[in-house]
């Protein structure tokens, strides 16, 4: 669901209003989500919005009534019922449609990525920081808790022993890197064996990680994946996901980024003083 070079098509159906906020016009995204008829996408939309509930979120916050003109036959127009929709409030709807449907994958994949994006940008800890050491260490913690909640679900599918384990984080690595396991991304890195991978990653990459993680983590538990052959087919799915999103996005492959300073180092610096 891509154009040459261009944007997802998610992206190129998000629009902003006289605020500079962004949303999603209901009938634009059931027409890329493949619903022939907008009363067939309505029933996704109740349970995104039942979701959205369930989760503590405001509803009028994510799902907006409004009203919106669409073309007839010989020019004609006329008035229709339309949802302003949130990027949270897409990422539930995609997540609640048809799975048989290829573009729904896509569309889950990109809105989950966008919204832990958004989830990070938004962070107040995370808007405090303006270099790039700072952003590197921030996010070196959150993809170790991360990789913790992974651990605990890719447990619950029957990834026990540690061998096992090795494997499934190379399936992961796999996919977000264009077929590397996690041997063959340190040798294109130039880095030594005792050298850990995820202390060399930028904050790009880093990132790239996170959403790896998070949303194979959420994937195994939703879908309650069972079995090692399953466990690992949904990691390196979810990470050529991710790193299909990337592609979409116009940004670096992962497995081309700069290798970054050790974070241990970072780490070690003296702390730059903030003045108000």
């Amino acid at each position: 669901m891509t154009t040459p070079q261009g944007p997802s098509l998610f992206e190129q159906i998000r629009k902003s209003d006289d605020n500079g906020n962004e949303f999603w016009s209901a009938r634009d995204l059931a027409k890329v989500l493949e619903y022939t008829e907008y009363r067939h996408f309505k029933p996704a939309m109740e349970r995104a919005r039942e979701a959205c509930t369930n989760s503590g979120q405001n509803v009028v916050d994510h799902f907006e009534h409004m009203l919106g003109m669409i073309g007839l036959g010989k020019g004609g127009k006329r008035m229709v019922e339309n949802v302003k929709l949130s990027r949270y409030a897409c990422y539930l709807i995609v997540q609640n449609a048809d799975p048989a449907k290829e573009v729904v994958a896509l569309g889950q994949t990109y809105f989950a990525v966008q919204t832990r994006l958004q989830e990070i940008r938004q962070m107040e800890e995370y808007n405090r920081l303006d270099t790039e050491d700072e952003k590197r260490i921030f996010l070196r913690g959150e993809l170790t808790r991360n990789n913790l909640l992974l651990a605990e679900a890719a447990k619950t599918a029957g990834i026990i022993e540690p061998i096992d384990y090795a494997i499934f984080q190379n399936h992961g690595y796999m996919g977000l890197y264009g077929g590397l396991d996690a041997k063959a991304i340190k040798e294109r890195k130039e880095l030594k064996k005792n050298q850990s991978l995820l202390d060399h990653m930028g904050s790009s990459e880093l990132a790239a990680n996170v959403f790896r993680a998070t949303q194979t983590d959420d994937k195994l538990r939703r879908e309650n994946i069972v079995g090692k052959e399953k466990a690992n087919r949904t990691h390196f799915e979810v990470g050529a996901k991710v790193r299909q999103t990337i592609q979409e996005l116009g940004g670096t492959m992962p497995e081309d980024l700069p290798l970054a300073e050790s974070i241990k180092k970072v780490g070690e610096r003296p702390k730059r003083k903030r003045f108000k």
